[in-house]
Order: structure tokens, then sequence, then C-alpha cells
């Protein structure tokens, strides 16, 4: 074998190295890092919550909140102005983003218009842009767009901030808070046990305030009538609730407060809340203070009446004391949403994805578990079928999973219970680059009579192209869906799109560079006797000469699938149509079905659906979308969750509201879409328009059979069957390819062959490849479907099953077929069929 360059080699021996150094902290206890040096690696691989248990919620900023305050703050603003400039008006009131009101005196709309140009000046800071009347002495005015969307992307900076203070008030680990989009917000907390506390927290803007009761008119009778201008009815947090007439201006407010702790009320024993006030807060109290120390007032928290005191009983020297119908955990919460600081807008949960800690450890258990009997599973095979060789591709496949671990650690890319599923399904697919080594080396071997030093060079230099092909169409699909995908489908997409990347480098450097040394130490004339898989190397099936009736075959079946898919449709996830999942483990016996389904119909749940899971302890709520907002949604799980959590612990809860639902629809479409044609443009551009219309008509098969599969078996469709169906797609496309370029490489040796035989004679040539590999991964894929441990783990698994059989037929008896209706005739070659490079064909004439 020729000498490689030393640097080359260097290089090499470094990734691999760095590899092992960049993984090493993961197999040991986060102790025993923090006594290691500095310059040597620390970061382990962080994983996600459904591994280590934790809440994951994402948040909301309503643009309609953020219109509605400032259109009152604007409307006050207008009368303010007007009245200042002594302009008299009437029938000031907003609708929307529109404001209008008429003047008392038409003579003055241009000093109306001079008092309103601070709002008006046309320039980015401006509220407003005036519309034009068609009544005489009235304005018109309309919030502008670009002063909202600046309102809101201010409101969600200072939400994040906020945020940030309240959780560190109330959990002791570090979360995890970033932007998402322009008006959402996700908050991630490891390892919390108490996700309801956390929605409070979260759930409540905060806003406390003292405001003086109106006594002028009893509550009852302005709500029946109009109250004063300056006053406002509110209600009591009661059931039911009492009406409380209050003046809009407030005594004190949350700029007010310095210090806030929760108590025990010594004169009723229950829980409040004692509050240190700023100074000048306390200075405009004071003189109310003297003179009228029996003037009543109302604590308002969000709107809502708390409780009444008079100033006589609230205020002591500094501090003033907060009462209420309120829990001790309550007064603790409210205690630290003082302190942290009010929202500067209400948020709404329209995401919640929660694991209990003990689920996240039987996922690691389980994965783990499936990784290692996938692992040795695949390891026999190769050594089975390869002696000496397959233990070079086991060597190689333990870096390929070292080097993965390693740049999970190195980029941070968080690891997920999908992305072990993508690992392991790594392990399966990986193995097929160095099938198609030994299967090119055996096959020169046997057909040259060349040295063998000379044999295993042309066929590590000829199996390159292949293994590029395959993993680099795994590697656009997997990017493509990491960018644009979603939740699960990234932590698949991650591992899917590394694990493509460490396969080029392990399966051909690493492995060359091993066989090359064991060629110089053993100067061998011929391959191991070890290698067993020769079982096709004679064969000569004609796969063509029933091309038609197969292809028909495939083409009824696909549209079978598309009439089962309108007619039936897809059992769709919560993900992609909202809703709720909640898996429930009985704390005591066995989960009793029935009085958990009539406790839920007690609830008004809607249909929702109970199903025992593998064990008798545990079970699966589904309830569906109440399509009445976000805010349903989440009512329906913590309606769920006080009845139950007495008996039942919550292992996982799932909640998508309607508009994430719908983003994650129109996100998985594209992605996939995106995906689809990224590998297919590649495969355009890498063999030309006729190959690649082999390969779409051939990838669409796999789709709607794969999904006809899932609508017949009732198989529920979500983020990770999503991840699923483009992974078969990825399957077929890779198996296509190396067909293809077994085509395209005797395209040049038999210029004058039938196309149908040509194609027939590639398919041979590689069918040992196609049948180890196709083996390989249903054992990877068996692993996961036995020993995942997780319903999704085993429905992805279960897919990709089925989308290895009809990958595999696909690339014969639809690829192939499609093949020769584009590009023969007479069933001759068309010389338009698309033709290796220059330098190609020459390496390949020079091997003939």
């Amino acid at each position: 074998m020729p000498k490689f360059s030393p640097l080359k080699n260097a290089i090499i021996w470094l990734v691999v190295l760095a590899g092992f150094a960049f993984a090493l902290p993961n197999f040991l206890p986060k102790g025993e890092l923090a006594g290691w040096p500095n310059w040597l690696p620390h970061r382990q691989v962080p994983l996600g919550l459904d591994l280590q248990g934790g809440v994951d919620i994402t948040l909301k900023v309503s643009r309609e909140d953020i219109v509605a305050e400032r259109l009152d703050a604007t409307i006050d603003a207008i009368s303010r102005a007007l009245r200042a400039a002594d302009i008299g008006f009437t029938h000031l009131s907003g609708s929307g983003q529109a404001i209008q009101f008429r003047l008392r005196d038409a003579a003055k709309l241009q000093d109306a218009r001079e008092a309103l140009r601070a709002l008006t000046a046309p320039d980015d800071e401006a509220e407003l842009f005036a519309e034009p009347s068609t009544t005489a002495g009235s304005l018109r005015f309309r919030l502008r767009d670009e002063a909202i969307d600046r309102r809101l992307a201010e409101a969600v900076s200072h939400a994040v901030e906020a945020i940030r203070r309240r959780v560190g008030e109330v959990v002791a680990v570090e979360p995890s808070i970033a932007r998402r989009g322009g008006d959402r917000i996700r908050v991630q907390v490891p390892g919390l046990d108490n996700p309801q506390r956390l929605k409070d927290v979260l759930g409540q803007r905060g806003n406390v305030s003292f405001q003086w009761l109106d006594l002028s008119m009893p509550a009852e009778q302005a709500v029946d009538q109009r109250p004063p201008a300056s006053s406002e009815v509110l209600y009591s947090l009661d059931d039911p609730p009492i009406p409380y007439l209050v003046e809009r201006r407030s005594l004190v407010g949350p700029e007010d407060f310095l210090s806030a702790q929760p108590i025990s009320d010594p004169s009723s024993g229950e829980p409040a809340v004692d509050v240190t006030l700023k100074p000048e807060a306390l200075s405009r109290i004071a003189p109310t203070l003297q003179a009228d120390a029996e003037r009543q007032f109302a604590i308002v928290l969000d709107g809502q009446v708390m409780s009444t005191s008079t100033i006589a009983d609230a205020f002591s020297g500094d501090a003033t004391r907060i009462s209420g119908p309120m829990s001790e955990e309550g007064a603790n919460d409210l205690a630290a949403v003082l302190r942290a600081g009010p929202l500067p807008v209400s948020l709404t949960v329209i995401e919640e994805r929660t694991v209990g800690p003990e689920f996240g450890m039987d996922a690691i258990e389980s994965g783990l578990e499936a990784g290692l009997i996938a692992a040795l599973a695949v390891a026999a095979c190769m050594v089975g079928f390869y002696g000496f060789f397959g233990v070079v591709a086991v060597a190689a496949l333990v870096v390929n999973l070292v080097l993965i671990i390693a740049l999970l650690s190195l980029l941070g890319v968080t690891l997920t219970l999908p992305g072990i599923a993508g690992i392991i399904l790594t392990i399966g697919m990986a193995v097929d680059s160095n099938v198609l080594i030994y299967e090119r080396l055996r096959e020169e071997a046997r057909n040259s009579s060349e040295p063998l030093r000379q044999t295993l060079d042309n066929g590590f230099s000829r199996v390159l192209r292949s293994i590029f092909d395959a993993n680099l169409s795994i590697f656009a699909a997997g990017a493509i869906l990491f960018l644009l995908g979603a939740g699960a489908v990234r932590g698949f997409a991650a591992t899917l799109a590394i694990g493509s990347i460490t396969t080029i480098l392990t399966a051909h450097s690493l492995t060359r560079r091993l066989i090359r040394g064991w060629y110089r130490r053993r100067r061998p004339r011929r391959l191991p006797r070890g290698i067993r898989t020769g079982f096709f190397a004679e064969a000569d099936m004609r796969f063509m000469a029933i091309r038609n009736p197969v292809f028909i075959l495939m083409a009824a079946l696909s549209l079978s699938a598309l009439v089962v898919l309108v007619g039936v449709g897809l059992n769709m996830g919560a993900d992609f149509k909202g809703g709720s999942l909640v898996e429930l483990r009985a704390k005591t016996d066995a989960a009793d079905i029935a009085d958990i389904r009539a406790r839920l119909d007690d609830l008004n749940l809607g249909d929702a659906r109970v199903q025992l899971l593998d064990s008798p302890r545990d079970v699966l709520v589904r309830i569906p979308s109440h399509e009445a907002g976000d805010n349903a949604e989440q009512t329906a799980v913590d309606l769920l969750r006080a009845e139950l959590e007495d008996d039942y612990l919550l292992r996982r809860v799932d909640v998508v509201g309607p508009a994430v639902s719908g983003e994650l629809t129109r996100a998985g479409t594209l992605a996939v879409a995106a995906a689809m044609l990224a590998v297919v443009l590649y495969v355009w551009l890498r063999f030309g328009w006729k190959f690649a219309t082999g390969a779409i008509v051939a990838m669409f098969s796999d789709v709607l059979l794969t999904l006809g599969f899932l609508a017949v078996t009732g198989m529920e469709f979500n983020l990770v069957s999503l991840a699923a169906l483009l992974t078969t797609v990825c399957y077929s496309l890779n198996d296509t390819m190396v067909v293809y370029d077994r085509i395209r490489e005797n395209l040049v040796r038999y210029r004058r062959m039938p196309l149908s035989v040509l194609i027939d004679t590639s398919i041979n040539q590689t069918l040992s490849r196609t049948v180890l590999t196709a083996l390989t991964t249903a054992l990877a894929l068996a692993a996961l479907y036995l020993f995942g441990g997780s319903r999704l783990v085993e429905s992805f698994s279960a897919i990709l099953l089925f989308g290895v059989l009809v990958g595999t037929l696909s690339s014969i008896y639809i690829a192939g077929p499609v093949l020769i209706l584009f590009g023969r005739r007479n069933n001759r070659v068309d010389s338009e069929l698309g033709e290796p490079d220059a330098t190609r064909e020459q390496t390949v004439k020079g091997a003939s």
C-alpha cells in the first residue's frame, strides 16, 4: 500500500487522540473533574430534560396585550395633552389599534394636532400616525406597527430578566432561559420535581399595588351603573368574587418595595408577607397616616383584590403587611415575586414538557442497555463475517462513538432520548461504510491479478466516493432538519449529522490506516480467510427481468397507502394537533383505570383517553385539545394534576397549545421538505437528472408506504415519527446511491451491455453489502425496539424497521426500472444517462 503523508497521518491520529480527551470527562463523576488541571477538557455532554428530569416551558408574550396596554396608555396621554392645552373633547375611545375623538370646538382642530405633535412626530419613536377623518371636528389616529414591535421586543427582553430573577428565587439549580422568535421565552429547569410551583410563579405578573377604596357609591351600584371616571370595579379572589370600587391611582406600587419576607400573621395565624417600603413611599403615606389613619385601601394583585385594610392597621414604621387567602407556599412565592419585581407584561404558557427524575433515570438506563446490546450485536456480526477485518471495523466503530461524544461535548449539543436513538442508529448505519470497503476489497482481490498491496489501494480508492455520497446525503438531511426542526427532531438530527461526519473519518481514513498496519506487519499475499461474505459473489439474479410486475405491485401498494391516508388519515399526536399527554405511575398498587376515567369525567376534560402501559402501575392519559386558547390546555393539566397527584406520580407531561401545534406542523413539514430537496439536489448534481428522477420516485414511494403503515397500524404520528420518516428516506437514498455509483462505474466498463443487464450486474455486485447492511441496521433497530424503554423510541424503531424493508426494495425495483425508462434506446445504454468524471473514468479503465 502507498505511503501516507506524515502530515495527514499526524492529523488523523491527533483527531482520534483529541476525541478520547474530550470524551473522557463524560465517563467520570463531576467531583473528580473538579480536581483536574484547567488545561484539560472538563466539559460533559449536557443531558436533555428527558434524560435527567426537569421542566421545559415555553411562554408567550401576547401582542394583543401589548396593543391593549399601549391603547389605554395612549388614550390617557391624549387626554392629558388636550386638557393641558385647554381643548375640549368628547367620545375619546379606542378599538384595536385605532383611536378617535371629537372636538367640542371644530375651530381648534389645528391646535389639537399641535398639542399631540409629541405623539405623532414623524420619527421612529412616534406612537401614532394620523388617519383621515370624514367628520368635521373629529380626529382619528392609529398605533404604529413599528411602535408595537418595539414595545413587544422591549417587553420580551425585560421579561427574560424578570424571569431569571424569579426562577433564581424559587429553585436552587441554574435555569436555561432564552428567547425564541420575536415573542417567545423558553425556560428549562433541570431536576425540578415541582413544575406547578414554577408555573404559578411565572404565570402571575406580580403587579402589587395599594389603591384607595372609593366610598362615593356602593360597589354593587358601580357594577350596574357607570363608576366614576377616576375609579374602577375590581373583584376579590374569593369564590364567589366580591366587587370593590377602587381609585385608579396607586398609593404604593411595585417600584416602592425594598424587600419582602413570608411570615405567619401573629393576629390570625394565617400566612402573610411583610414588605419593607422605600423612604419616598413612606413620605407619601405619612400625611394621610396622620390626618386620616382609618382611611381604607385595597391590596391589589394583578387586578384582583387580595384584602382590604386601614392605613393604621397596615403600616408600622417602614413596613407593611400583605395578607389574603393564600397558603404558606403561596406566601413564599408572592414574596419571591415581590423581590424579583413584576413582569412587564402577562405571559402565557403555550408549551410544557415535564419529565420526572425517575423517568429520566429509566430513560438513561434503557438507552444505555439498548445501545450496548445493539453495539454487541453489530460487533458480533462484523467479527463473524469478516474475522480480523471485523475486529478492525469494531475498533473503528468504537472510535466513531468516542468522536460523536467528544463533538457533542465540545459543541455543547444537548443529548436527548431521540439523540440516543440517533447514535444507536448510527451504529447500524456506520457499519455500512466498513461493509462497502470490505466487499470492495474482496471483489478486487477476486477479480484482479495485481499484488495484494495494489489491490487494497485500488479498493480503498474506488470505494471512497460511495462512502462520501452515502454519508453526505445523511449529513445534509440531518443538518437541515436540525436548523428547521424542533424538539425531539433536533436532538435526533444533531447526533445523526455528527455521526455521518465521524463515519467518513473513521470508516475510511482510520480503517485504511489500520489495515495498512496489518499489511506492513504480515506482508500477506491474499485477504484473511476469515472473510465469509462471498455468498453472492457468483450471483446472477435477474432482478430487472421481473421489474414490471414488481414495479406495478409497488405502485399499487403506494396508491393504496395514499387511499388509506385520505380515507383513514394519520393518528396525529399532540405535537401536531395540540392537547396533552400525561404519563402516570401509581404510588402503591396497580393503577385503577376505571377510577381514573371516572375522576377525569368529573373534571369535564372532554374525550380523555386512559391507556395502560407496559407496567400495571403505569398509565398514559391523553387529553384532547380544547381549541379554546393555550390557557385551556394548561388549565386541563392543572386540574388533572390536582386530582391525581395524591395517588399517582406524574412521570412525564407534554402540553402543546394550538399555536405551538400549528407551528410544529409547519416547521416539521418545511424541515422534511427542505431536507428531502437537499438530498435530491445532491443526487442530481452528482449523478445527473435521470438518476435523480429514479431517486425521487423511489423516495416518494417510501414516504407513501411508510405513512400508509402508520395509518394502518394506528401508530401516533408525532415529531419522533417525523424524524423516523426522514431517516427512512435517507436510508433508502443511501442504498440507492451505492447501486447508482456502481452503475455509473459499469457504464464505462460495459458500454455495449443492455441497460437492464448492466443494472442487474451492478445490483449483484453490491448485493452482499446490501444484505449485510440491512441485517446490521435491523439488529440495531431491534435492540431499540425491545430495550429502548420508551414508547417514543419503540415507535421510532418500528417505523424504521419497516422503512429498511421498503427502502431496500425501492432501491432495486423502483430506482432501477425508472432509470431504464429514462435512459435507454432499444435497451442500450443511453449516452446521455450520465457518466463519471474524467478522473474516475481513467481509474476504472486502469483497473479493467
